[in-house]
């Protein structure tokens, strides 16, 4: 084993884009979605003003598919000026329930890996997003039997990860933590005191990009696909 992770004994998985496909489905529902909204306004600015209404709703409404799908029709009453057919918020409704019947995609390596490290350590989720979404995404994937505990959480920040692993009796120092969002799954368990590794995903949401500065001297590595994980901590 790496000698960075002797310590570790849980090891804490985040869900979207580090165990299956998610955010792609979020960008082909924005290209959908300006589509319908091209009588109104350009491609560019619906995709910004939906961000910024996502953004303004999202202490209401939280993460996940439900919140973004009522950004997309509030967003296309005052883009239309209030006059917006009821078919076309019909199919904007179609897109979110397209998302949420959308398959589960794993990513590469996904099964093999988690059967391997479950021998060897506790393994759990810590997601965030529609309860209700998430839990069902897990039932399709067919890996809750590799998890000791998940944990759909209402946000990503360090108090949230602090007391989800006084709760479950986790020294930080023994947690290691694995995802795509350096702003989400990586920053936030690094100032507690845990250990992280990124795994960049080739499509990241506005919300969760950071800059360069707020990186920089932080101590996590980062590996290209779930798979060199069992390598480094042989």
């Amino acid at each position: 084993m790496n000698s960075n992770y002797k310590h570790i004994k849980v090891i804490g998985f985040d869900a979207d884009d580090t165990l299956w496909v998610n955010e792609t489905y979020f960008r082909d529902a924005e290209l959908e979605f300006a589509k319908l909204m091209a009588p109104y306004e350009t491609a560019n600015k619906i995709d910004q003003e939906l961000f910024k209404k996502e953004m303004e709703n999202l202490p209401l409404y939280g993460y996940g598919i439900k919140g973004f799908v009522l950004s997309m029709v509030e967003m296309a009453i005052e883009i239309s000026n209030h006059t917006v057919s009821n078919s076309t918020i019909t199919k904007i409704l179609n897109i979110g329930k397209d998302m949420l019947n959308a398959p589960v995609d794993l990513l590469d390596g996904v099964e093999a890996v988690l059967k391997q490290l479950s021998k060897d350590y506790k393994l759990i989720v810590l997601t965030k997003g529609d309860l209700l979404d998430q839990e069902r995404k897990l039932e399709k994937s067919n890996l809750t039997s590799y998890f000791h505990h998940i944990e759909v959480m209402s946000d990503k920040q360090e108090l949230n990860y602090s007391n989800v692993l006084d709760h479950l009796d986790i020294e930080p120092s023994e947690f290691l933590m694995i995802g795509n969002s350096l702003k989400s799954d990586i920053l936030p368990i690094v100032n507690i005191g845990a250990e992280a590794i990124h795994i960049p995903f080739h499509t990241t949401w506005l919300h969760e990009q950071v800059s360069e500065q707020e990186t920089r001297n932080k101590a996590y590595k980062t590996i290209t696909s779930l798979s060199e994980l069992k390598m480094m901590l042989n």
